[in-house]
Formats: structure tokens, C-alpha cells, sequence
């Protein structure tokens, strides 16, 4: 086929009360009425994955505290998978209590020196007091030391799909390599909240005495009544502060990453701003109901010459009560699908905009399969092609006017 045939083809729903003709994809975090002083955010709701909030969602940035959270994903992993269980012993080593335990004068769960402390209270030290000493704890015991654990988190973060993340140790302790996205954040807290239910309220536990210390949780947003149930906070020397949040109210969760905020307090206002934003200016709209067909997709050399296209669940988005922009909906394919095609095919996405920002996006299969067409079908089909080939190539590849 010409290389044209490749490109991806864009069709506007025929759907009055969806489309609006004028919709023109854009970056996320113009247009937007809602201005955050982070210099790194991303909010979604999970019902529906709408994108609330998007500002240099994949800029990266140092995790710092932040990375406990990938230490802890690999702690629930293993747990689930009954590789440990919440009764098994690690040793205290000299390196986690001086690097992360009392001498060091950071968050600490403060285990003593050369004891032997349960998976489930080193658990409770991260979610709960965001302990330097119980990540490392853990880390010497699963992997036999901090570089083979930090190894394993950053394979483990690429297969959540958090491919700008990079961790060189289970702490969030400076090293000049450790990074990550508020993108790559709210796909981890999603990952926490949504994968495991039995270990995930450890985050929201109100404290934890450990060898006669009393602390209590480190979360500054929990208790505002805004449904807050975690995650952690960081700060990054030249950086500033960080946090990830989830928070459920009146049966809507959403999950949010701050990051390059000034000061503590100015990260706790804005952060309760933000999710107080999204918890109360919006609603939930369903726009298509499960295998209800949402366009065609031209198909080349088959029996019909399109295909319909639906989703494998209700399609729904939550958007702004008072919204002064028209949804917009998009289909994007690979033009044109070659017959044979087969029925329950993913060829295809749905992307839904506000205005000019993304929402979210829907992947899309074939409601039925189309068979190869005749021959005369098929000499009419490669006619068609050819001339929307040209025409398509002239749009595409005529030179820019000189200035």
C-alpha cells in the first residue's frame, strides 16, 4: 500500500447532542478555567478515567518521599502473590537504622537496631509515618539489599505503565537518578487503591506506636472531610513539595498528583482546593451504553465497505455542572482497515473533549466481522483508495507557503 494508507484517520461523531464540528485536540493544560500553583498536576476520576486536571503531567521530577510508594506496591505485590506474609520477620541492619532509623533524623518508624520486625507493622511505618528505616527494612529482606530492590521497582513500575519513572533506592533519600510524573504517580495510587483493597486502608490509619513512640499519620488531609484515604507526601530540596492523594466521596473517587509547590502548608491548601474542585464541581454524564454502536470504520476490499464500532462497557464522562463547552467526539483509526476483518477486533479509539482539552480515551472493537469482497468490489474499493489517497496527500504533503 502507498504509505499513505497509514496515517490515521480522524472522523467527528455524527452525533448532535456529542459533537461539537470546531473540536480541535490540544494539550491537556490549556484552556482550562481551573489554575493550579503546582508546577506538576494530574487528576482523574476512576469511574470514568476523565482527565480533571492535567499541567506538565509528564514532566519529571524527584519522587522523593514519594518512591516509598512503588516500595510499598512491591510489599502488597508479594503479599497477594504469597511470596511473604504479613507474620514474616526482617532483621534490623545497621545500614536501615542509621541510614533511615533514629540517628538518621528523618521519618522513621524508629525499629531497634539488630531486631527482627514483622512485615505488616514495617508496612504500617511506611503508610502511616512515611518510615525511611521500615522501606529499607523491607527492601534488605526481599531483594538482599537496597540496589536489587530499587532494580526491581523500576521493572515493576514499567509494567504499571509508568514509563518516565526511575528509582535508585526505596526511600525517596536524594540520589541525583530517582525520577517520575505526576502522570506516572496517579497511575500508582490507582494501582494501590484499585489492586489491592486488603492492604490499602494501612494509608489511612490514624497512627502507630512503635518501641514506645507515638506518631500519628503523616497525611496532612486527612480528617478535612474531603474522603481523603491516602497516599503520602515528598519534598525535594530545589524541587519543593509533593503529594499524592486519593479521595471517595458520595460514591466518587479520584486520585491526584501534586508536585513543585513552594512551601507544607501551601501544598495542604492547594491540595484540599484542588480535590475539593473536583469532588464538587462536577457530575457524571453517560454518553453510550455498553455495545451500543458508536461509528464505522472504513474497511478496503471487504464484503461491506464499513464496520461498526462499539465499546466493551457504558461509556461516561464527568464533567463541569456548569460546563460552558460542548463535548466533542472523535474516532481515530488506521484508514482503512483491510478485509478480512475480524468481529471483536480493538481497531480503534474514542477520544471525548471538552472544549479543546482531552477527557479521557475509549478503546473501540468491531461489532462484526466483514469477509473479503468480490473481485469487481475490490477493483471498485482500490479506486476509491487511489483517490482519496491523492487528496489525502495533497493535504498532508504540499510544501508550506515560503515567508
Amino acid at each position: 500500500m502507498l504509505k499513505h494508507m497509514l496515517r490515521l484517520c480522524v472522523c467527528l461523531l455524527p452525533l448532535a447532542q456529542v459533537v461539537s464540528t470546531n473540536a480541535v485536540a490540544a494539550p491537556a493544560d490549556t484552556n482550562q478555567s481551573f489554575v493550579t500553583k503546582a508546577a506538576q498536576a494530574y487528576m482523574v476520576e476512576a469511574s470514568t478515567g476523565t482527565v480533571l486536571l492535567a499541567k506538565n503531567e509528564h514532566q519529571t521530577f524527584s519522587p522523593a518521599s514519594l518512591a516509598k510508594l512503588m516500595t510499598v506496591e512491591l510489599v502488597f505485590d508479594a503479599l497477594t502473590s504469597k511470596q511473604i506474609t504479613l507474620d514474616t520477620q526482617y532483621p534490623v541492619s545497621e545500614f536501615a537504622w542509621r541510614t533511615g532509623g533514629a540517628p538518621s533524623r528523618t521519618a522513621t518508624m524508629f525499629a531497634a537496631l539488630k531486631s527482627n520486625v514483622r512485615v505488616e507493622d514495617l508496612v504500617r511505618g511506611i503508610a502511616i509515618q512515611g518510615a525511611n528505616d521500615s522501606c529499607i527494612i523491607l527492601a534488605e529482606g526481599m531483594s538482599g539489599g537496597e540496589p536489587a530492590f530499587a532494580e526491581s521497582m523500576t521493572r515493576r513500575a514499567k509494567t504499571l505503565g509508568m514509563q518516565h519513572s526511575l528509582f535508585a533506592n526505596s526511600t525517596g533519600l536524594p540520589d541525583g537518578k530517582s525520577k517520575t510524573t505526576a502522570y506516572d504517580m496517579v497511575a500508582l495510587a490507582e494501582r494501590l487503591q484499585e489492586g489491592y483493597p486488603t492492604y490499602y486502608p494501612y494509608f489511612a490509619q490514624p497512627d502507630f506506636e512503635w518501641n514506645k513512640i507515638f506518631q500519628r499519620n503523616r497525611n496532612p488531609l486527612l480528617g478535612f472531610g474531603l474522603g481523603v484515604d491516602g497516599l503520602a507526601t515528598g519534598f525535594a530540596e530545589g524541587e519543593g513539595y509533593s503529594i499524592v492523594a486519593s479521595a471517595e466521596r458520595n460514591g466518587r473517587r479520584l486520585f491526584m498528583t501534586l508536585g513543585g509547590i513552594a512551601s507544607d502548608k501551601e501544598r495542604t491548601e492547594e491540595a484540599k482546593r484542588v480535590l475539593e474542585w473536583g469532588l464538587s464541581a462536577f457530575e457524571i454524564r453517560q454518553l453510550f451504553a455498553e455495545n451500543e454502536v458508536i461509528g464505522t470504520a472504513s474497511v478496503y476490499g471487504g464484503a461491506s465497505r464499513s464496520v461498526e464500532l462499539v465499546a466493551k462497557s457504558p461509556i461516561s464522562v464527568y464533567i463541569p455542572v456548569n460546563n460552558p463547552d460542548r463535548l466533542a467526539a472523535r474516532i481515530v483509526y488506521h484508514w482503512p482497515l483491510p478485509a478480512p476483518v475480524e468481529a471483536d477486533r480493538e481497531v480503534g479509539t474514542l477520544r471525548l473533549f471538552t472544549g479543546s482539552r482531552l477527557l479521557r480515551e475509549v478503546p473501540l472493537y468491531t461489532k462484526a466481522a466483514v469477509e473479503e469482497g468480490t473481485l469487481s468490489s475490490r477493483a471498485v474499493d482500490a479506486v476509491l483508495e487511489l483517490g482519496e489517497t491523492l487528496l489525502f496527500s495533497w493535504l498532508w504533503d504540499k510544501p508550506a507557503e515560503p515567508t
